[in-house]
Protein backbone atom coordinates (compact mmCIF):
# COMPACT_ATOMS: atom_id res chain seq x y z
CA UNK A 1 0.00 0.00 0.00
CA UNK A 2 1.11 3.63 -0.46
CA UNK A 3 1.79 5.49 2.71
CA UNK A 4 -0.18 8.24 3.31
CA UNK A 5 1.44 11.30 3.81
CA UNK A 6 1.19 13.79 6.79
CA UNK A 7 -1.97 16.13 5.52
CA UNK A 8 -3.54 13.07 4.01
CA UNK A 9 -6.20 13.37 6.92
CA UNK A 10 -6.61 17.18 7.22
CA UNK A 11 -9.94 17.55 5.24
CA UNK A 12 -11.67 14.75 7.65
CA UNK A 13 -10.17 16.61 10.42
CA UNK A 14 -11.04 19.90 10.07
CA UNK A 15 -14.66 18.72 9.00
CA UNK A 16 -14.73 16.88 12.62
CA UNK A 17 -13.34 20.05 13.95
CA UNK A 18 -16.15 22.09 12.74
CA UNK A 19 -18.39 19.59 13.49
CA UNK A 20 -17.66 19.43 17.11
CA UNK A 21 -17.85 22.82 17.73
CA UNK A 22 -21.24 23.32 16.21
CA UNK A 23 -22.26 20.57 17.98
CA UNK A 24 -21.20 22.01 21.60
CA UNK A 25 -21.98 25.22 20.48
CA UNK A 26 -25.57 24.54 19.68
CA UNK A 27 -26.58 21.94 22.03
CA UNK A 28 -24.00 22.08 24.89
CA UNK A 29 -26.26 23.87 27.47
CA UNK A 30 -28.13 21.16 27.01
CA UNK A 31 -26.07 18.03 26.86
CA UNK A 32 -23.01 19.63 29.43
CA UNK A 33 -23.77 19.27 32.93
CA UNK A 34 -23.74 21.97 35.17
CA UNK A 35 -21.22 21.69 37.89
CA UNK A 36 -19.89 23.90 40.54
CA UNK A 37 -16.48 21.71 40.97
CA UNK A 38 -14.03 25.35 41.10
CA UNK A 39 -16.29 26.75 43.49
CA UNK A 40 -16.58 23.65 45.93
CA UNK A 41 -12.44 22.82 45.21
CA UNK A 42 -12.40 26.74 46.15
CA UNK A 43 -14.45 25.99 49.22
CA UNK A 44 -12.77 23.27 50.02
CA UNK A 45 -9.19 24.70 50.61
CA UNK A 46 -11.28 27.99 52.16
CA UNK A 47 -12.52 25.71 54.67
CA UNK A 48 -9.06 24.32 55.21
CA UNK A 49 -7.73 27.98 56.18
CA UNK A 50 -11.91 28.49 57.99
CA UNK A 51 -11.17 25.66 60.15
CA UNK A 52 -7.25 26.12 60.73
CA UNK A 53 -6.41 29.68 60.75
CA UNK A 54 -10.52 30.90 61.69
CA UNK A 55 -10.08 32.62 57.63
CA UNK A 56 -13.09 33.26 55.45
CA UNK A 57 -11.90 35.30 52.77
CA UNK A 58 -13.20 36.00 49.37
CA UNK A 59 -11.78 37.78 46.11
CA UNK A 60 -13.74 40.81 44.74
CA UNK A 61 -13.21 42.91 41.57
CA UNK A 62 -14.11 46.53 42.41
CA UNK A 63 -14.15 49.83 40.10
CA UNK A 64 -12.54 52.43 41.40
CA UNK A 65 -14.96 55.67 40.26
CA UNK A 66 -13.64 59.37 39.79
CA UNK A 67 -15.63 60.71 42.79
CA UNK A 68 -14.23 57.68 45.28
CA UNK A 69 -12.77 59.30 48.30
CA UNK A 70 -9.74 57.09 48.14
CA UNK A 71 -8.31 58.30 44.79
CA UNK A 72 -4.68 59.28 45.69
CA UNK A 73 -4.47 57.71 48.81
CA UNK A 74 -1.85 54.37 48.79
CA UNK A 75 -3.14 50.90 49.48
CA UNK A 76 -1.47 51.19 53.01
CA UNK A 77 -3.88 54.08 53.89
CA UNK A 78 -6.95 51.65 53.18
CA UNK A 79 -5.63 47.79 53.74
CA UNK A 80 -4.60 47.90 57.68
CA UNK A 81 -7.93 50.14 58.56
CA UNK A 82 -10.21 48.22 55.68
CA UNK A 83 -9.03 44.71 57.24
CA UNK A 84 -8.56 43.73 53.46
CA UNK A 85 -5.27 43.46 51.06
CA UNK A 86 -5.16 44.43 47.61
CA UNK A 87 -3.71 41.55 45.78
CA UNK A 88 -4.15 42.87 41.93
CA UNK A 89 -4.89 46.17 40.48
CA UNK A 90 -5.54 47.45 36.59
CA UNK A 91 -4.07 51.23 36.63
CA UNK A 92 -3.90 54.17 33.97
CA UNK A 93 -1.23 52.07 31.75
CA UNK A 94 -4.71 49.06 31.25
CA UNK A 95 -1.89 46.18 32.54
CA UNK A 96 -2.86 43.79 35.33
CA UNK A 97 -0.64 44.16 38.08
CA UNK A 98 0.42 40.91 39.58
CA UNK A 99 3.25 39.05 41.20
CA UNK A 100 6.58 40.83 42.16
CA UNK A 101 7.62 44.03 41.78
CA UNK A 102 4.28 45.39 40.81
CA UNK A 103 2.04 46.45 44.32
CA UNK A 104 3.88 47.39 47.59
CA UNK A 105 1.92 49.41 50.08
CA UNK A 106 2.72 53.09 48.65
CA UNK A 107 1.00 52.08 45.26
CA UNK A 108 -1.43 55.01 44.95
CA UNK A 109 -4.94 54.38 43.88
CA UNK A 110 -6.25 56.33 40.52
CA UNK A 111 -9.52 57.25 39.44
CA UNK A 112 -10.98 54.65 36.97
CA UNK A 113 -8.89 51.83 38.60
CA UNK A 114 -9.79 48.26 38.92
CA UNK A 115 -8.44 46.39 42.30
CA UNK A 116 -8.66 42.96 43.06
CA UNK A 117 -9.37 42.81 46.43
CA UNK A 118 -8.89 39.81 49.18
CA UNK A 119 -11.04 40.17 52.41
CA UNK A 120 -14.03 38.18 54.70
CA UNK A 121 -17.12 39.13 53.10
CA UNK A 122 -18.70 41.50 55.32
CA UNK A 123 -15.20 43.51 55.44
CA UNK A 124 -15.56 43.58 50.64
CA UNK A 125 -18.95 44.81 51.73
CA UNK A 126 -18.27 47.71 53.68
CA UNK A 127 -15.26 48.62 52.16
CA UNK A 128 -17.11 48.88 48.94
CA UNK A 129 -20.27 50.85 50.59
CA UNK A 130 -18.22 53.18 52.12
CA UNK A 131 -16.27 54.25 49.44
CA UNK A 132 -18.56 54.20 46.83
CA UNK A 133 -16.70 51.75 44.96
CA UNK A 134 -18.13 49.59 41.67
CA UNK A 135 -18.35 45.56 42.62
CA UNK A 136 -18.54 43.57 39.32
CA UNK A 137 -20.40 40.22 40.26
CA UNK A 138 -17.44 38.11 38.93
CA UNK A 139 -13.74 38.25 38.18
CA UNK A 140 -13.63 39.68 34.76
CA UNK A 141 -10.16 41.87 34.06
CA UNK A 142 -8.61 38.88 36.55
CA UNK A 143 -10.38 36.05 35.87
CA UNK A 144 -7.68 34.67 34.27
CA UNK A 145 -4.76 35.85 36.44
CA UNK A 146 -6.58 35.38 39.49
CA UNK A 147 -7.72 31.86 38.02
CA UNK A 148 -6.96 28.33 40.23
CA UNK A 149 -4.16 27.15 37.85
CA UNK A 150 -2.25 30.30 38.50
CA UNK A 151 -2.78 31.84 41.74
CA UNK A 152 -4.33 30.99 45.41
CA UNK A 153 -3.65 30.83 48.87
CA UNK A 154 -0.98 28.66 50.49
CA UNK A 155 1.09 28.28 53.73
CA UNK A 156 4.66 29.56 54.50
CA UNK A 157 7.00 29.17 57.34
CA UNK A 158 9.89 31.03 58.23
CA UNK A 159 12.70 28.54 59.38
CA UNK A 160 15.32 28.81 62.25
CA UNK A 161 18.07 29.70 59.73
CA UNK A 162 16.19 32.21 57.61
CA UNK A 163 17.81 35.54 57.21
CA UNK A 164 14.39 37.54 58.29
CA UNK A 165 14.44 36.68 61.73
CA UNK A 166 13.46 39.82 63.83
CA UNK A 167 12.46 41.75 60.60
CA UNK A 168 9.08 42.25 59.65
CA UNK A 169 7.27 42.02 56.18
CA UNK A 170 7.10 45.59 55.88
CA UNK A 171 10.73 45.46 56.50
CA UNK A 172 11.31 43.23 53.64
CA UNK A 173 9.02 44.57 51.64
CA UNK A 174 6.87 41.23 51.55
CA UNK A 175 4.61 42.00 48.65
CA UNK A 176 6.95 43.99 46.30
CA UNK A 177 9.64 41.65 46.61
CA UNK A 178 8.58 38.36 46.56
CA UNK A 179 5.11 38.96 45.19
CA UNK A 180 3.04 36.97 48.08
CA UNK A 181 0.35 39.27 50.20
CA UNK A 182 0.14 37.98 53.76
CA UNK A 183 -3.02 37.49 55.31
CA UNK A 184 -2.58 36.24 58.59
CA UNK A 185 0.07 35.21 60.83
CA UNK A 186 0.30 32.75 62.66
CA UNK A 187 2.13 32.09 65.82
CA UNK A 188 2.78 29.77 68.58
CA UNK A 189 -1.39 28.60 68.65
CA UNK A 190 -2.63 32.05 67.91
CA UNK A 191 -3.68 33.70 64.76
CA UNK A 192 -3.25 37.02 63.67
CA UNK A 193 -5.22 39.21 60.82
CA UNK A 194 -4.76 41.54 58.58
CA UNK A 195 -5.83 44.50 60.91
CA UNK A 196 -3.81 43.67 63.68
CA UNK A 197 -1.00 44.88 62.92
CA UNK A 198 0.59 41.36 61.11
CA UNK A 199 2.87 43.42 59.18
CA UNK A 200 4.83 44.89 61.97
CA UNK A 201 5.82 41.89 63.44
CA UNK A 202 8.93 40.93 63.83
CA UNK A 203 9.66 37.55 62.70
CA UNK A 204 10.08 34.24 64.37
CA UNK A 205 10.96 30.85 63.92
CA UNK A 206 8.67 29.16 63.52
CA UNK A 207 6.25 31.83 62.27
CA UNK A 208 3.14 30.66 59.28
CA UNK A 209 2.37 32.88 57.18
CA UNK A 210 -0.77 32.68 55.47
CA UNK A 211 -0.72 34.33 52.10
CA UNK A 212 -2.56 35.05 48.82
CA UNK A 213 0.52 34.52 45.68
CA UNK A 214 0.61 33.63 41.92
CA UNK A 215 1.75 29.80 41.63
CA UNK A 216 4.70 31.72 39.66
CA UNK A 217 6.00 33.43 42.86
CA UNK A 218 5.65 30.44 44.94
CA UNK A 219 7.71 28.32 42.80
CA UNK A 220 10.51 30.88 43.33
CA UNK A 221 9.74 31.31 46.46
CA UNK A 222 9.92 27.34 47.47
CA UNK A 223 14.36 27.47 46.15
CA UNK A 224 14.66 30.87 48.46
CA UNK A 225 16.31 29.26 51.73
CA UNK A 226 14.36 32.30 53.99
CA UNK A 227 11.16 30.52 53.65
CA UNK A 228 9.95 26.88 54.05
CA UNK A 229 7.08 26.61 51.33
CA UNK A 230 3.74 24.31 52.90
CA UNK A 231 1.66 24.02 50.65
CA UNK A 232 3.00 21.62 47.55
CA UNK A 233 -0.16 20.82 45.69
CA UNK A 234 -0.42 23.42 43.68
CA UNK A 235 0.39 23.78 39.63
CA UNK A 236 3.46 25.15 39.05
CA UNK A 237 6.76 24.28 36.46
CA UNK A 238 9.72 26.20 35.82
CA UNK A 239 9.02 28.43 32.80
CA UNK A 240 12.00 28.90 30.33
CA UNK A 241 10.73 31.92 28.50
CA UNK A 242 14.79 32.34 26.99
CA UNK A 243 14.44 28.99 25.33
CA UNK A 244 11.55 29.52 23.05
CA UNK A 245 13.94 30.40 20.13
CA UNK A 246 15.68 27.15 20.80
CA UNK A 247 12.43 25.00 20.99
CA UNK A 248 10.70 26.82 17.94
CA UNK A 249 14.26 25.71 15.72
CA UNK A 250 14.21 22.03 16.86
CA UNK A 251 10.47 21.65 16.39
CA UNK A 252 10.95 23.32 12.52
CA UNK A 253 13.47 21.29 12.54
CA UNK A 254 11.73 17.90 13.17
CA UNK A 255 8.56 19.35 10.73
CA UNK A 256 11.17 19.65 7.84
CA UNK A 257 12.76 16.23 8.33
CA UNK A 258 8.67 14.55 8.14
CA UNK A 259 7.65 16.63 5.05
CA UNK A 260 10.86 16.75 3.14
CA UNK A 261 12.86 13.45 3.46
CA UNK A 262 12.40 9.71 3.74
CA UNK A 263 13.76 9.72 7.02
CA UNK A 264 11.04 7.65 9.26
CA UNK A 265 8.35 9.79 11.81
CA UNK A 266 9.79 8.13 14.74
CA UNK A 267 13.51 9.48 13.91
CA UNK A 268 12.58 12.46 12.83
CA UNK A 269 10.70 13.62 15.73
CA UNK A 270 13.62 12.05 17.94
CA UNK A 271 15.82 14.15 16.41
CA UNK A 272 13.39 17.45 17.84
CA UNK A 273 13.62 15.77 20.84
CA UNK A 274 17.43 15.00 21.21
CA UNK A 275 17.98 19.41 20.00
CA UNK A 276 15.30 20.32 22.58
CA UNK A 277 17.46 18.32 25.47
CA UNK A 278 21.04 19.72 24.38
CA UNK A 279 19.79 22.76 24.07
CA UNK A 280 18.58 22.79 27.72
CA UNK A 281 15.08 22.96 26.43
CA UNK A 282 14.26 20.54 29.22
CA UNK A 283 16.63 18.37 31.27
CA UNK A 284 16.73 15.05 30.11
CA UNK A 285 15.00 13.83 33.93
CA UNK A 286 11.92 15.94 32.37
CA UNK A 287 11.95 14.01 29.20
CA UNK A 288 12.01 11.05 31.18
CA UNK A 289 9.27 11.86 33.51
CA UNK A 290 7.00 12.64 30.84
CA UNK A 291 7.25 9.37 28.71
CA UNK A 292 4.48 7.25 29.44
CA UNK A 293 5.87 4.18 30.38
CA UNK A 294 2.39 2.17 30.69
CA UNK A 295 1.88 3.21 26.79
CA UNK A 296 5.48 1.83 26.48
CA UNK A 297 4.68 -1.61 27.61
CA UNK A 298 1.03 -2.06 26.17
CA UNK A 299 2.81 -1.10 22.69
CA UNK A 300 5.51 -3.37 23.38
CA UNK A 301 2.97 -6.18 23.97
CA UNK A 302 0.68 -5.24 21.02
CA UNK A 303 3.19 -4.67 18.59
CA UNK A 304 4.18 -8.93 18.91
CA UNK A 305 0.38 -9.41 19.19
CA UNK A 306 -0.43 -7.52 16.29
CA UNK A 307 2.40 -9.22 14.20
CA UNK A 308 1.72 -12.45 15.38
CA UNK A 309 -2.91 -12.24 13.96
CA UNK A 310 -1.23 -10.73 10.56
CA UNK A 311 1.61 -13.85 10.37
CA UNK A 312 -0.44 -16.81 11.29
CA UNK A 313 -3.74 -16.15 9.24
CA UNK A 314 -5.76 -14.91 12.22
CA UNK A 315 -6.49 -11.69 10.71
CA UNK A 316 -7.45 -13.37 7.05
CA UNK A 317 -9.83 -15.91 9.30
CA UNK A 318 -11.82 -13.79 11.42
CA UNK A 319 -11.75 -11.32 8.10
CA UNK A 320 -13.02 -14.97 6.10
CA UNK A 321 -15.50 -15.24 9.29
CA UNK A 322 -16.83 -11.58 9.10
CA UNK A 323 -17.59 -11.08 5.94
CA UNK A 324 -19.27 -14.83 5.70
CA UNK A 325 -21.59 -13.34 8.95
CA UNK A 326 -22.34 -9.89 6.97
CA UNK A 327 -22.66 -11.25 3.68
CA UNK A 328 -23.41 -9.87 0.41
CA UNK A 329 -22.98 -5.76 1.81
CA UNK A 330 -21.70 -2.97 -0.15
CA UNK A 331 -18.06 -1.67 0.88
CA UNK A 332 -19.22 0.79 3.07
CA UNK A 333 -21.12 -1.13 5.47
CA UNK A 334 -17.95 -3.34 5.71
CA UNK A 335 -15.96 0.49 6.42
CA UNK A 336 -18.82 0.97 8.82
CA UNK A 337 -18.42 -1.84 10.72
CA UNK A 338 -14.57 -1.76 10.56
CA UNK A 339 -14.86 1.55 12.36
CA UNK A 340 -17.34 0.78 14.67
CA UNK A 341 -15.38 -2.45 15.83
CA UNK A 342 -11.97 0.57 16.54
CA UNK A 343 -14.53 2.74 18.02
CA UNK A 344 -15.07 -0.25 20.73
CA UNK A 345 -11.62 -1.15 20.81
CA UNK A 346 -10.42 2.35 21.14
CA UNK A 347 -12.97 2.09 25.04
CA UNK A 348 -11.19 -0.24 26.62
CA UNK A 349 -7.69 0.16 25.50
CA UNK A 350 -5.00 2.62 24.13
CA UNK A 351 -5.88 4.20 20.93
CA UNK A 352 -2.62 3.56 19.57
CA UNK A 353 -2.69 -0.27 20.78
CA UNK A 354 -6.36 -0.57 19.21
CA UNK A 355 -4.76 0.67 15.75
CA UNK A 356 -1.60 -1.71 16.05
CA UNK A 357 -4.11 -4.59 16.79
CA UNK A 358 -6.97 -3.64 14.17
CA UNK A 359 -5.21 -2.75 11.15
CA UNK A 360 -4.12 -6.15 10.04
CA UNK A 361 -7.72 -7.14 10.36
CA UNK A 362 -9.02 -3.96 8.09
CA UNK A 363 -6.84 -4.74 5.50
CA UNK A 364 -7.60 -8.36 5.08
CA UNK A 365 -11.53 -7.93 5.00
CA UNK A 366 -10.78 -4.95 2.73
CA UNK A 367 -8.31 -7.26 0.56
CA UNK A 368 -11.07 -10.31 0.83
CA UNK A 369 -14.12 -7.55 -0.37
CA UNK A 370 -12.06 -6.37 -2.94
CA UNK A 371 -12.07 -2.89 -1.35
CA UNK A 372 -8.91 -0.54 -0.84
CA UNK A 373 -6.59 -1.55 1.88
CA UNK A 374 -5.33 1.80 2.69
CA UNK A 375 -8.33 3.30 2.60
CA UNK A 376 -9.65 0.72 5.49
CA UNK A 377 -6.93 1.13 7.62
CA UNK A 378 -7.18 5.01 7.66
CA UNK A 379 -10.56 4.60 8.82
CA UNK A 380 -9.42 2.48 12.08
CA UNK A 381 -6.55 5.10 12.28
CA UNK A 382 -9.40 7.95 12.80
CA UNK A 383 -12.09 5.43 14.57
CA UNK A 384 -9.67 4.92 17.11
CA UNK A 385 -9.35 8.72 17.72
CA UNK A 386 -13.07 8.37 18.61
CA UNK A 387 -12.88 7.92 22.72
CA UNK A 388 -15.94 10.48 24.06
CA UNK A 389 -18.08 8.16 25.48
CA UNK A 390 -16.35 7.08 28.34
CA UNK A 391 -13.55 8.73 30.80
CA UNK A 392 -10.81 6.27 29.32
CA UNK A 393 -8.77 8.28 27.20
CA UNK A 394 -6.46 9.74 29.00
CA UNK A 395 -7.73 13.51 27.84
CA UNK A 396 -11.24 12.49 29.08
CA UNK A 397 -9.44 11.43 32.21
CA UNK A 398 -7.76 14.76 32.75
CA UNK A 399 -10.51 16.94 32.76
CA UNK A 400 -12.70 14.86 34.84
CA UNK A 401 -11.46 15.69 37.90
CA UNK A 402 -11.63 19.12 37.84
CA UNK A 403 -14.46 19.37 35.90
CA UNK A 404 -16.41 17.80 38.44
CA UNK A 405 -17.80 15.38 35.26
CA UNK A 406 -19.35 12.08 36.09
CA UNK A 407 -18.88 8.55 33.41
CA UNK A 408 -23.13 9.75 32.78
CA UNK A 409 -22.00 13.11 31.62
CA UNK A 410 -19.88 11.60 29.27
CA UNK A 411 -22.12 9.39 28.07
CA UNK A 412 -25.18 11.62 27.55
CA UNK A 413 -22.42 14.23 26.04
CA UNK A 414 -20.28 11.93 24.19
CA UNK A 415 -22.73 9.38 22.75
CA UNK A 416 -24.15 12.26 20.56
CA UNK A 417 -20.48 12.81 19.56
CA UNK A 418 -19.33 9.85 19.01
CA UNK A 419 -22.30 8.86 16.54
CA UNK A 420 -21.21 12.35 14.52
CA UNK A 421 -17.69 11.77 14.50
CA UNK A 422 -18.63 8.21 12.76
CA UNK A 423 -20.99 10.04 10.30
CA UNK A 424 -18.92 12.54 9.35
CA UNK A 425 -15.79 10.24 9.25
CA UNK A 426 -17.85 8.32 6.47
CA UNK A 427 -18.95 10.87 4.68
CA UNK A 428 -15.65 12.76 4.34
CA UNK A 429 -13.72 9.57 3.80
CA UNK A 430 -16.21 8.63 0.70
CA UNK A 431 -16.00 11.87 -0.51
CA UNK A 432 -12.36 12.59 -0.75
CA UNK A 433 -10.64 9.21 -1.10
Amino acid sequence: MQAWSLFSVTPIGLALVVTGIIYFVVAGRYVLPVTHTEGAKGGDVMSYFRDTYGLDYNIREMRVPPHADIVGKTLEDIEHTEHLRVIAAIRSNKEIAIGPGNLARDTGIEAGAVLGVLGSPQALKEFAEHHELVVLPTLNHFADALSPAKAGIAEVVIPPSSEFLGKSARDIWLRKTYGISMVALHRVGETYREGEGIRDMPFQAGDTLVVHTTWEALARLSKDRNFVVVTTEYPHEELRPQKVAHALVFFLVALTLVLFTDMRLSVALLTGAIGMVLSGVLTIEEAYRAVSWKTVFLLASLIPLGLAVETTGTAAWIADQTLDLLGDVPIWTLQLVVALLATFFTLVMSNVGATVLLVPLAVNIAVSAGADPALFALTVAIATSNSFLIPTHQVNALIMGPAGYRVPDFMSAGGIMTLLFIVVTMLMMNVVF
